[in-house]
């Protein structure tokens, strides 16, 4: 345990203020589990990181896969990012029901309706507290040359939030 006095509600509510864009990250055996702890890392070579809950059943099955898929999710994508993100849901069948194709390099579900995706590669996990921190190389990256017309699902605040067009 730590020797640091935070109350953890706050510091939850504290860290909930940074928002954050929402992936979905899949295995080639069809785990999924939305993301919301994600981040490029590298551009030479191409690296991005997220955290996995250890408790999570996802931890084990993207460690023992070592390549994954990340959807990009858009804004109209809530109801993915919610059904993924419940515990206990089935583990099998996960993506029934959603457009998906395999990724031509690592066979892990993409979605369809992603605004862009990515397959990686682990190539480190450090420790990272309850969570892990995965790092993989891109090896593939699927998404269109100019900005999409549908902007990224936000995490902010502990919410699900759509980003404001200058319009609005």
């Amino acid at each position: 345990m730590s020797d640091v006095d935070v109350d953890p509600a706050a510091f939850r509510r504290a860290a909930g203020q940074f928002p954050g864009g929402i992936v979905v990250v899949t295995t080639s055996a069809g785990h999924a589990m939305t993301v919301s702890a994600f981040a490029s890392v590298s551009l030479e070579p191409p690296l991005v990181l997220f955290c996995a809950e250890k408790i999570a059943r996802f931890h084990d099955a993207v460690l023992t896969a070592g390549s994954w898929g990340v959807s990009i999710l858009a804004e109209d994508a809530e109801k993915t990012a919610r059904w993924l993100a419940t515990r206990g849901r089935p583990l099998d069948g996960q993506l029934d029901g959603m457009a998906h194709h395999a990724g031509a390099v690592t066979g892990a579900p993409l979605l369809d309706g992603a605004l862009t995706t990515l397959e990686c590669r682990t190539i480190a996990v450090y420790d990272g507290g309850d969570h892990s921190i995965i790092v993989g190389q891109v090896a593939a990256v699927d998404g269109p040359a100019d900005p999409p017309s549908r902007g990224p699902l936000v995490h902010y605040a502990g919410r699900y939030r759509r980003l404001r067009s200058a319009e609005d």
